[in-house]
């Protein structure tokens, strides 16, 4: 497997990341998914060129220093904006510059980025050649199988010689095409079949680019028996969704010892972060929207939502109505850090 140093001088390990997703990886999330694994690569929302250029850096591209290794994603298809936008990233002290060619949505596609760039190889090309011209970290693509009417063992064979050519440190696959015409966005994460066997094949084509595969891998043993065909998995909407599968990664991919044993270890070590952010004036529920799904099979853990969704809205809400909610949560749950299913 291949591995980059970063912007902190270590190396960006990609055998486990957690996909960007848009509305859900963001600062809070992060910080609360590096609690439950000091290794997967972590991966904020995307950012297009222009909110970066002309938004709120501050803001937009805050983290926290504990969320390394973390890489910045950004959405765009202009070469010089691309490479200023990955500058600003790594100024900002990301590991990783990754570009979207896998998006979907209508506002994208308007945008010309995200998925309809598969159509355009060379011009993603160019974007990566400038990217990789301005930074020193690695540079990542995620795409598709490809898009539409292609031919995914033609449209993905081509795109990946291309950005390769152009110097990208890794492509990050969804192993599903994307159907910019009659699928909604919401749709194409779920109905276009899986096709990891191409991905497999993209992988043994290149063995010295490192290929990760992405989409519908819901538990770390899936992982695991991808790790045989390829470099790295990336997890989504599972690891969002039942967090507590997190607690496995370090142990089961890495060999080192969980952060902790215990789900309701790392909610109560995330209390701290909680109450300096809502010093700042941030809303709990913001932060706390992320934890819903971390108890699997614990007593409690239906209450401890129920506190959760009709207390931590609430204007004024503190830290403790985070507590008061574990608190519901029973001490005896079982240890799920060497889980893999």
């Amino acid at each position: 497997m291949l591995a980059e140093k970063g912007r902190n001088g270590k190396l960006v390990d990609r055998r486990f990341a957690i996909a960007p997703m848009m509305e859900w990886t963001d600062r809070h999330c992060r910080f609360f998914h590096r609690l439950l694994t000091r290794r997967a690569l972590i991966y904020t929302e995307m950012l297009t060129t222009g909110a970066v250029l002309r938004g709120d850096r501050a803001r937009l591209l805050a983290f926290d220093a504990f969320e390394h290794p973390v890489a910045l994603q950004l959405g765009g298809s202009a070469p010089a904006a691309l490479a200023q936008s990955a500058h600003i990233g790594e100024d900002c002290g990301y590991d990783e510059i990754n570009l979207n060619v896998g998006c979907p949505s209508d506002r994208v596609q308007e945008g010309r980025f995200g998925a309809c760039l598969m159509v355009e190889p060379v011009l993603v090309a160019d974007c990566v050649a400038a990217m990789k011209a301005a930074v020193k970290v690695p540079v990542t693509v995620k795409c598709r199988l490809g898009v539409d009417e292609q031919d995914p063992d033609q449209a993905l064979f081509s795109f990946a010689e291309a950005v390769k050519a152009a110097g990208a440190d890794a492509l990050i696959v969804h192993a599903r095409k994307a159907w910019l015409k009659g699928l909604s966005p919401r749709e194409n994460r779920d109905v276009p079949p899986l096709d990891y066997a191409i991905v497999h094949r993209l992988k043994a084509a290149h063995p010295d680019f490192d290929i990760v595969l992405n989409g519908g891998i819901t538990s770390l043993e899936q992982a695991q028996a991808q790790l045989v065909h390829v470099d790295g998995v990336m997890m989504g909407r599972a690891a969002y969704q039942e967090p507590w599968r997190l607690l496995a990664v370090d142990p089961l991919l890495y060999g080192e010892p969980a952060p902790f044993t215990l789900p309701k270890e790392a909610a109560l070590a995330f209390i701290p972060y909680i109450e300096r952010e809502l010093a700042k004036g941030v809303r709990l529920h913001s932060i706390t929207r992320h934890v819903l799904g971390l108890f699997h099979a614990v007593p409690g853990a239906r209450a401890l939502r129920r506190h959760l969704a009709t207390e931590a809205v609430k204007p004024g809400a503190g830290a403790s109505v985070m507590a008061d909610a574990l608190a519901l949560v029973l001490d005896t749950a079982k240890d799920l850090s060497n889980i893999a299913a």
